[in-house]
């Protein structure tokens, strides 16, 4: 890729903060017969259609009841569906076949009104429908704010304490949403005698409290959740640019040091973000605002170009392009503070201040109905398209893992320029948590991105490296999957990663003995169903390869051990006569 391709991209990155975005269409699509549901990227896993005979739209508690009711006294199965289907694996797909059709799709969409503040004792009551940014503009409005949330702001209230979505401390409750819950509202089936439906009311003293905090969806239709506030306050954020020599030594001391820190690792630039974010006096000058980069508004025409330029190094194997790309978009993060906006207009300059509210969440492409824009992985454009791993890691655990990674990396540092395209690996904290799937010490979280064909059997550019380091984190330093995240070979053996797994199925058999909100993909996990293989497998992490076919022997993808976690079995580029038609 020559200078004009790199000054290109430059240009396509400057002008992307100067547009207005799409609004998400609705993941449920109803016909006369079926319905189907979609997640935001349009595509699950396995790229299989999620089906069910009918949808319905509750819009109170009473309503919710009613619909779980007529699930039971039916026989159907259900799924609890949000506005925004956020969720990579198949959490909310009740089935993914039509035949013996027999699943009902309950949205939450419309049940999103409910927001009453507790000024007395801290708190919010908040109906599950209800979308994160609704809920932190409205407590911000009356001087209070939520202390954990998750970076993204497009996931509902119900959808966030399903699934154990996190921001990043180790201070007070720590990082994770879930953390702040003080009482969750289940609607679960019942007998004939009680209407086949009731309403359990979880508290921090109810037994099966800890198995509701993070549900999965399995357990029941969450109604309401009670969260824990704090006063308004806010937030002083510097991002410091600088060497990646140091992360294995520091990551524990960053944590303790700043109550909101996170690290953004680019390893094919040597290069390490540290957040500098603490607590700020309200008397503090500044109403700063974090519009996260990846998250802004896009015309149509950026991700779409950059899928194409994507696309076409793919094509030629050009690794050296994929590292210009990485190193222009990182210049252009700096530049702009990586979204960071001193009074929400422009970077000026650190450190930027601003209230609670506007800093720990962000999503503006969610907001605009210009229809020539959209977020950059909307399903309607030939935008984005990637995969996206999330391993949690025991705290204790995770300096070696750095120290591996930097040595696969050292062979050769191109084969990493895949994720920093996107966003690095993320890095981030959460406490031990009491969930019974929570993890049950303090643990760091890592997230990155990666490329994803358009065709599922079409091998990916040095896809070795991200098999090796996906792995690496969850065999060989037995990480826990993010369970809105990753592709299905993470969730392999995850039971055993939870020391009160049991105690979670023996509540869902309490809460659930029908089985009524389970379905194919979510007892594939809590049941440990084994992966099924077949040609081809491996290429999206639906297998790990133990032989030839399950890579593209035919494109010269072979199955072969890892490079430094020799234990790993990876799809390599071992012959160079290759067709790249397809990719």
């Amino acid at each position: 890729m020559g200078n004009t391709s790199y000054y290109f991209i430059l240009w396509i990155l400057c002008i992307v903060p100067l547009i207005h975005s799409l609004t998400p269409k609705s993941p449920i699509q109803c016909n006369k017969t079926i319905c189907t549901l979609e997640n935001s990227y349009g595509t699950w896993n396995d790229r299989k259609t999620c089906y069910a005979l009918n949808v319905t739209y509750p819009t109170t508690e009473q309503q919710l009841r009613l619909a779980v009711s007529y699930v039971v006294q039916n026989n159907l199965k259900a799924k609890i569906v949000t506005k925004f289907s956020h969720t990579i694996p198949a959490l909310s797909c009740p089935q993914q076949n039509t035949n013996n059709n027999h699943a009902f799709f309950i949205s939450t969409e419309k049940y999103d009104s409910g927001i009453e503040i507790d000024a007395e004792n801290l708190a919010v009551t908040v109906d599950s429908g209800v979308r994160l940014r609704e809920l932190i503009d409205e407590v911000e409005k009356n001087g209070f704010s939520l202390v954990a949330a998750p970076y993204w702001e497009g996931v509902t209230i119900g959808g966030v304490i399903s699934t154990g979505a996190h921001g990043s401390s180790w201070w007070g409750k720590g990082g994770a949403f879930h953390e702040q819950v003080l009482e969750i509202t289940v609607v679960v089936p019942a007998s004939k005698s009680e209407g086949y439906a009731k309403i359990l009311k979880l508290d921090s003293h109810h037994p099966l409290f800890n198995a509701a905090k993070v549900s999965l969806g399995v357990l029941g239709a969450i109604s309401k959740v009670k969260l824990s506030i704090e006063h308004r306050f806010k937030r002083s954020v510097t991002f410091n640019f600088t060497d990646d020599n140091d992360i294995e030594n520091v990551y524990m001391d960053h944590a303790n040091k700043y109550e909101f820190a996170d690290i953004t690792w680019y390893p094919s630039r040597h290069t390490a973000v540290y957040r500098y974010d603490f607590r700020a006096s309200l008397n503090a000058s500044g109403d700063g605002v974090f519009d996260f980069f990846g998250f802004q508004v896009n015309s149509i025409l950026i991700p779409e170009s950059v899928r194409g330029a994507e696309k076409l190094l793919e094509n030629t194997g050009n690794s050296k392009g994929k590292c210009l790309t990485a190193s222009a978009s990182l210049a252009f993060k700096k530049l702009t503070a990586n979204g960071l906006k001193n009074n929400g207009q422009i970077f000026t300059g650190y450190p930027v201040i601003g209230y609670q509210g506007k800093m720990q969440t962000s999503g503006s492409c969610l907001y605009s109905s210009r229809i020539d824009t959209s977020c950059a992985w909307d399903p309607r454009i030939k935008g984005l398209f990637f995969y996206e791993s999330s391993a949690i890691f025991p705290a204790s655990k995770f300096g070696d893992f750095i120290k591996d990674v930097k040595n696969l990396r050292d062979i050769n540092p191109q084969n990493f320029c895949g994720i920093d395209n996107y966003n690095g690996i993320l890095i981030r904290y959460i406490k031990a948590s009491e969930a019974y799937l929570g993890p049950s010490e303090d643990s760091i979280v890592i997230d990155f991105n990666y490329y994803r064909a358009n065709d599922q059997f079409t091998p990916r550019l040095n896809q070795d490296v991200w098999e090796e380091l996906e792995q690496m984190a969850f065999f060989k330093y037995g990480a826990k999957p993010h369970w809105a995240k990753n592709r299905n070979l993470a969730f392999l053996n995850v039971r055993q990663k939870y020391p009160k797994f049991n105690a979670f199925i023996d509540a869902k058999n309490q809460m659930d003995p029908q089985n009524v909100f389970s379905g194919d993909w979510s007892d594939e996990i809590l049941y440990g169903k084994e992966l099924v293989k077949f040609d081809g497998c491996a290429l999206e992490g639906m297998c790990i390869c133990s032989e030839d076919r399950h890579c593209s022997p035919q494109k010269g993808y072979l199955c072969t051990h890892g490079l430094v976690y020799k234990e790993a079995r990876v799809c390599r580029l071992l012959s160079t006569s290759v067709n790249t038609d397809s990719l």
